[in-house]
């Protein structure tokens, strides 16, 4: 039997807008911020808080730079406080010592995935105020994912457990 090749099949239509924010501090690359926004483009995710300068590549980002909203904010630990206070979830994608290995985590529909910086992780700050933290388990050399990469693994995730 041969498979036909089918470029671009129609969109999965969803019920509902997803309840999943991205949240992104001042990343060292400006490449991995407009690969998140084409990721969360992909993904249904239409809103991405940010801190810092950032600016997206359209060229990178591709249709997500226009299905997906960038709010940009000086300080995230304020607006993890306000997130939380809206119901949502803080789920930090960083290694703890108490954190959850992503594929035993169960996601709440409306939760904010705050991502940790590429080589800082997420700070002090911000994880007092997350309420679980989710990581991805490691087989070899280096010791993380790149940023997009693990950012991409945690959104997938959720999309598995959300998926219309």
């Amino acid at each position: 039997m041969c498979a036909v090749h089918v470029r671009h099949k129609p969109l999965t239509q969803l019920s509902q807008p997803r309840e999943l924010v991205l949240v992104v501090p001042t990343l060292k690359s400006q490449v991995n911020l407009s690969r998140m926004v084409r990721l969360a483009g992909c993904a249904g995710v239409t809103r991405i808080i940010t801190s810092g300068p950032s600016k997206v590549d359209p060229k990178i980002a591709r249709d997500g730079a226009h299905h997906v909203t960038i709010e940009k904010r000086r300080s995230l630990p304020p607006v993890l406080k306000k997130l939380k206070q809206d119901g949502f979830r803080i789920v930090g994608l960083e290694q703890t010592d108490d954190s959850h290995l992503i594929y035993d985590y169960r996601y709440e529909a409306k939760t904010a995935l705050l991502i940790g910086h590429e080589r800082h992780g997420i700070t002090d700050e911000e994880l007092a105020v997350v309420d679980d933290c989710i990581e991805i388990p490691v087989y070899g050399m280096p010791f993380s994912y790149n940023v997009v990469t693990a950012t991409t693994m945690g959104i997938y995730e959720y999309c598995r457990q959300f998926p219309a």
